[in-house]
């Protein structure tokens, strides 16, 4: 059944075995407040404190669990003289690092920002998108062990020819559900291939090993014939609501004829960013620290990208980047007369600097138009009027023939204090994400509380009686649910405050001793009663449902 309250002790369950001691699992869960108030005194009387050594400072606790009765010692450092805690579940409000973080609403909020709200819907709703399959007959129904197909791109047509200049072969993307665990993955289909060698699986066992903040990961390869031909997928994991980097940056083609129309030689001094059409340099800053951390990753663990390009880069909310489709030319282009499938990949990390060096001044130039050969100096010429001399040299360093092999790690230096500012960032993001999850921890344990009420107030039968809900117990559920919701002013106008109903929704979770005056709809009788007796009637009635829901009754 449910739990009836977030500050219910899970220990008291019956269907918990004695078979365990419940020290190790209370050592799991948040601490009762209760505990720090109780002083550690003999003289003390705690319900469950048995007694206690004066030198050891620890209490005996014990604990009944279906039956067995456990003793065990409570490690709750000693509680300080003083120490009030509330007795009733509260929202608190806004830490001040993050109050003075957001711009200043009208009132205070009990839900989590608009922006992100939004946010988190977008993803939910493009996650569980379906489509008709009679509409799309050429999507199978299931493929492996994935259903629920969904195209995340264009389906090529049927008698399509050319291929792809990405990988050399004809792809399709679909977002799908793994039966075995029901969780939704991406799948990239490579058309019409044939896998003739499984020595390049080592590779894939290799990348599948590789879990990253920045990196989308592999979960498997598999060969299927469900699309009615030979057909290699790549199951990446799903990020819902992710746009390419050349989507977010690169679809613009008034940013491309600015570039190539731009008289290069003739200004006056440092055109302005904001009228140059170019992006700040934070922001070209905070991918470098990214597309740098995952090649890092990946080449430390003896691999090599090749997908560094603007349209295998995931962009998610406003700033986080995922390198995408990680690990397929390794079994595309896998080369079976190499007795080690890793000989060429110090090969392939030195083009990856490159391709990142070619991102990054696509990047400062806003254009792809920068990154041909023809157009590079012209593309210098614009880093070097509109940004830092170390970004200039990052991408000089990245693009330049060396006499020596480079790494990664040769950027770190460039990149500099930079990294602080973006760990600043993704700090300060986080502190602001978890105020908002505080606030819907409560809005979670309200709702299961209205829940529970909702199926006891007006319910027009239970066990053959029609008069049920409007007796006993169950009358003084309804008069406080007209209290909480049917309250009136003085000229019978509707008073509505959602803190009044979260006040005594709180109050009655945690059965306070406060009193409450119940009023019936004729105003004939009014009943003085505590949040006490109140939650008393409400668990013992919501459990009468539960029995009867069981059978038990």
């Amino acid at each position: 059944g449910m739990s009836l309250s977030a500050g219910s002790s899970p220990l008291h369950s019956p269907k918990i075995t004695p078979h365990t001691s419940p020290a190790p699992r209370r050592r799991s869960h948040t601490p009762n407040p209760a505990n720090y108030m109780v002083p550690t005194s003999a003289s003390a009387s705690v319900a469950n404190a048995v007694s206690q050594p004066p030198s050891t400072g620890q209490v005996i606790q014990k604990e009944t669990v279906g039956g067995t009765t456990y003793f065990y010692t409570d490690t709750t450092p000693a509680p300080l003289t003083g120490m009030v805690f509330p007795n009733y579940h509260i929202y608190h409000p806004a830490a001040p690092h993050v109050a003075y973080m957001q711009p200043k609403a009208n009132a205070p909020s009990f839900f989590m920002a608009d922006e992100l709200r939004q946010e988190l819907i977008n993803r939910h709703l493009i996650t569980m998108a379906q489509i008709d399959q009679a509409d799309i007959p050429a999507v199978p129904a299931e493929v492996d062990s994935y259903h629920s197909l969904f195209p995340l791109e264009p389906l090529p047509p049927p008698n399509r020819i050319q291929k792809t200049s990405n990988f050399g072969y004809i792809t399709s993307c679909y977002k799908a559900v793994n039966s075995k665990d029901d969780l939704p993955y991406c799948l990239r289909r490579i058309h019409g291939f044939r896998l003739v060698n499984t020595k390049c699986m080592v590779l894939v066992d290799m990348w599948k090993k590789i879990q990253h903040s920045n990196i989308v990961t592999l979960r498997e390869v598999f060969t299927t014939k469900a699309f009615g031909e030979h057909s290699l997928v790549f199951a990446y994991d799903f990020h819902a609501g992710g746009e390419t980097m050349m989507s977010r940056h690169f679809n613009d083609p008034s940013a491309d004829s600015y570039f190539t129309k731009r008289k290069w030689g003739q200004h006056d001094g440092p055109l302005p960013r904001q009228h140059a059409g170019l992006l700040p340099e934070s922001l070209i800053w905070a991918y470098i620290v990214q597309l740098s951390s995952a090649l890092r990753t990946i080449h430390t663990a003896g691999l090599a990208c090749r997908v560094m390009d603007p349209t295998k880069i995931l962009v998610t909310g406003k700033t986080r980047l995922r390198v995408n489709c990680v690990g397929i030319f390794d079994v595309l282009t896998f080369d079976n007369s190499q007795n080690n499938p890793l000989a060429l990949m110090a090969q392939f990390q030195q083009a990856d600097l490159i391709s990142l060096g070619k991102v990054v001044l696509a990047l400062a130039c806003n254009s792809l138009s920068g990154i041909q050969r023809e157009n590079l100096q012209k593309a210098m010429e614009l880093v070097t009027i509109n940004y830092s001399s170390d970004l200039k040299n990052l991408i000089l360093y990245l693009l330049t023939d060396q006499n020596r092999l480079r790494s990664v790690n040769d950027i770190m230096p460039m990149i500099g204090a930079r990294f602080y500012t973006q760990l600043d960032a993704a700090q300060m993001r986080n502190d602001v994400i978890e105020e908002d999850l505080a606030k819907e921890v409560q809005n979670g344990r309200l709702f299961r509380l209205l829940a529970k009420l909702g199926t006891i107030n007006e319910r027009p039968e239970f066990q053959k009686d029609p008069t049920w809900s409007e007796t006993g117990d169950r009358y003084l559920l309804k008069l406080f649910r007209d209290h909480l919701f049917h309250q009136v002013t003085e000229a019978g106008t509707p008073w509505i405050d959602l803190s009044h109903i979260i006040s005594c929704l709180n109050k009655l979770d945690a059965g306070v001793p406060e009193k409450i005056s119940l009023i019936s709809r004729d105003e004939k009788s009014v009943l003085v009663v505590t949040y006490s007796d109140l939650k008393r009637c409400f668990e013992n009635t919501f459990q009468e449902l539960i029995a009867a829901a069981n059978g038990q009754l």
